[in-house]
């Protein structure tokens, strides 16, 4: 018996954290305004209380179970929920912010019960939340903000919503992705995501891929992954081995890798009977031709041919002959129909070029739109997830079934996935690796999937974002920002911070009451996650700091060096340009960091240039200048001049440690992914963050542009680095931190 949470949308308080808890751990929910209470049907055993019904729904899902520490929460939980007056409330979630300070979870690494009783609590103590959202608990907003965008979170809201509105199928409905599957059953959905090996999949096909590994998730059922190899002219098999590497990338795992030449033999006899009963029929019309008498409605002379001359036409092209090849087979279903879809759609065509499984076996193919109903037919498919530009298709997809008299397929339409400044077009894209323009279907530019992952955006991120989408129908074109800040979100808590000056900007510093000798002592990678582990700070009386810090010192002022303590400018020496070329600071340790305006990165510099490590920082633009191409432009008038940006720079030596592909933050300059050594240099992508000025066309000539750029001041407005509870330690002139080594 499959696991059933049933209660009315009226419960009050509201069980938040029984419902979010259901949805992740895939349970289903059944909302039915007769019953009072809240209730967990476990294989026949009956839980009805929200504290047990998350538990036991969590520890099903594997997750942390730590029951003390549970324990404990469960009780805060309790009291929240009694909890009105304003003071006690502020008090309640000052400990909660402490505790999540340096945390991202309340207990352990993972999601346990305790995150939902607590989020759920909140989220249903309206004055709580008054008081959490006026931003004086940033920790706690945090968290609770990132359990409330949960793509989980949001089906199990979202279905609350339809339950209340009364907008849901029935007075019970099944929790899902916002309006689930039209007659799907529990254990026995089976979808498909069926690419053309044609090319690399990009971010259009990510949702597709996404959308049908979750419902099939969803609804315990299966997902295929079926290659669409009817066109020789175009498919190969390293495009196949491609899509297989690109869907692991993105977590797709299917159930079963099928081809659609796999049924070569079955579609070709469909095609035979098709044309036997006169559902089919043989046409040599020039293409121009037949697209203009498609258009205008008018029948081909051929329509009425018997279906023996028919059949031996087919022959003709079965057999690849010259006779052959001037003919197709097109479905007969309409002249004249208002859906030009329905006008006599060409089902079979002939190609000499060997296939790249069947070989010369074939000289006819089928098309798509005969081979995909018939195939999902044949799979056991029971839902067709298609984006809405086939919707005009859809009737068609429905004839060939009943044509040849086969299973019915339910057909789930979901808007395409636009976005601004960008192509998907795979003969587009095709074209800027052909000119060079790009480094191959990998470049960090491209919406291809290895791509945009090469760039630095996360599984997490891409799932979290299709699914945000929902079952809309609308076709707009997206910003790229709200996907990349999503992504941020995702990277942030985990991305071990370092240190780089890049090299045309840096400015050499001279440390009076700095260390004699050199020093190196350990530091935490990242201020908020102890458990990245720590990295190792030389310590120098000769830094470097970039030139943009030096430029805004003022005389006499004091300034923070992070992850050391405060200095005092004395002087700096410029040259006649204007750029400043030294500059000499006093060490003044016993100043207060709280009172400074601003923190400054900085690596040491000699005589330890050995522990520097050179790197190249790169930044892109996107391909195009205009933010959607209409159908009749050209792609050459639109190419962006410029759309590769590098900067020589060096690092901290810990950046050595470094895997390709890790991410990190370069502390006040962005996060960045590292790509791998090129020519003896670590190379770092830099990953959009969200922010205007990073998502901006770079192009030169855009007002809008410089106006965000202007906007984005990255300098100084930074949380505090040491926190407030950190005491100097005036004797050795250092945090107290673990003395690695002296040399």
């Amino acid at each position: 018996m499959t696991p059933t949470i049933t209660l009315s949308s009226k419960v009050s308080p509201f069980p938040y954290a029984a419902i979010s808890a259901a949805a992740t751990t895939q349970v289903t929910v059944l909302y039915d305004e007769t019953v009072p209470t809240i209730s967990l049907d476990l294989n026949g055993t009956i839980i009805s209380t929200e504290e047990e019904i998350v538990l036991a729904l969590v520890k099903q899902d594997g997750s942390s179970n730590d029951s003390e520490k549970i324990s404990s929460f469960f009780t805060l939980a309790t009291s929240l929920r009694s909890v009105t007056a304003f003071n006690e409330i502020v008090a309640a979630l000052d400990s909660l912010d402490d505790h999540l300070a340096f945390r991202t979870f309340l207990i352990g690494h993972n999601l346990s019960a305790a995150d939902w009783m607590i989020w759920g609590t909140l989220k249903a103590n309206i004055k709580a939340i008054g008081v959490l959202k006026n931003n004086q608990h940033l920790h706690l907003l945090r968290w609770f903000m990132f359990l409330e965008t949960l793509p989980s979170t949001q089906s199990a809201l979202t279905e609350l919503a339809n339950a209340k509105a009364n907008k849901a199928r029935s007075n019970k409905t099944a929790a899902g992705f916002a309006l689930g599957l039209q007659d799907a059953k529990m254990g026995e959905v089976v979808t498909r995501f069926p690419p053309e090996p044609s090319g690399y999949l990009h971010i259009g096909h990510a949702k597709a891929a996404i959308l049908n590994q979750y419902f099939a998730r969803m609804y315990n059922g299966k997902l295929i992954i079926r290659f669409d190899d009817t066109n020789p002219t175009k498919e190969r098999t390293e495009f196949e081995e491609s899509i297989i590497e690109d869907l692991r990338l993105l977590d797709i795992k299917g159930d079963k890798v099928t081809h659609t030449s796999d049924y070569f033999d079955q579609l070709y006899e469909y095609a035979v009977q098709l044309i036997k009963e006169g559902k089919a029929y043989a046409d040599d019309t020039e293409q121009l031709q037949m697209r203009d008498e498609r258009f205008k409605g008018i029948a081909s002379k051929h329509r009425n041919d018997s279906p023996e001359d028919n059949l031996k036409r087919f022959a003709e092209m079965k057999g690849g002959t010259e006779e052959g090849l001037r003919w197709c087979i097109r479905a007969k279903i309409s002249v004249d129909d208002p859906n030009k879809a329905l006008r006599d759609p060409v089902i079979y065509r002939c190609n000499v070029l060997p296939h790249h499984r069947t070989g010369n076996k074939w000289k006819i193919y089928p098309t798509y739109d005969f081979a995909c109903p018939i195939v999902d037919s044949l799979e056991g498919v029971t839902h067709a997830l298609r984006t809405n530009e086939y919707r005009d298709r859809n009737p068609q997809y429905q004839w060939m079934l009943n044509a040849l008299d086969v299973r019915r397929v339910n057909i789930w339409d979901f808007s395409r996935l636009n976005f601004i400044y960008t192509l998907l077009s795979k003969r587009k894209l095709h074209w800027f690796v052909d000119e060079g323009l790009v480094k191959g279907w990998d470049d960090p530019r491209f919406p291809t999937i290895r791509g945009i992952r090469r760039r630095g955006m996360t599984v997490e991120a891409l799932t979290q974002f299709m699914l945000s989408q929902g079952p809309s129908q609308a076709v707009v074109s997206l910003e790229w920002d709200s996907i990349w800040t999503l992504n941020k979100k995702i990277i942030d808590p985990i991305a071990p911070r370092h240190w780089a000056i890049v090299k045309n900007k840096s400015v050499p510093v001279t440390l009076k009451g700095g260390p004699t000798g050199l020093e190196v002592k350990k530091v935490p990678k990242h201020k908020k996650n102890p458990d990245i582990g720590d990295k190792e700070t030389v310590y120098t009386s000769t830094i470097l700091i970039e030139q943009e810090d030096a430029l805004s010192f003022e005389d006499q002022e004091e300034i923070t060096l992070m992850d050391w303590g405060n200095a005092i400018i004395r002087s700096k020496t410029l040259d006649t340009s204007g750029q400043v070329t030294a500059v000499e600071m006093d060490l003044h340790l016993e100043g207060d960091f709280r009172r400074t305006k601003k923190k400054i990165t900085w690596l040491a510099s000699a005589p330890t240039e050995h522990l520097l490590v050179q790197v190249r920082l790169l930044d892109y633009d996107y391909l195009i200048t205009k933010k959607k191409l209409e159908e009749n432009d050209e792609v050459t008038d639109f190419v962006t001049p410029v759309t590769e940006f590098k900067e020589e720079a060096q690092a901290d030596g810990n950046v050595k440690t470094l895997k390709k592909g890790d991410v990190i933050q370069f502390e006040r300059k962005g996060y960045y992914i590292y790509d791998g050594l090129v020519d003896g240099v670590m190379e770092f992508i830099r990953i959009p963050d969200g922010r205007a000025a990073n998502i901006a066309s770079k192009a030169g000539g855009n007002t809008k542009v410089e106006e965000a750029l202007a906007s984005d001041i990255r300098m100084y407005k930074v949380d505090s680095v040491y926190g407030g509870d950190i005491k100097l330690d005036v004797k050795t002139g250092m945090y107290e931190v673990e003395n690695v080594h002296d040399m």
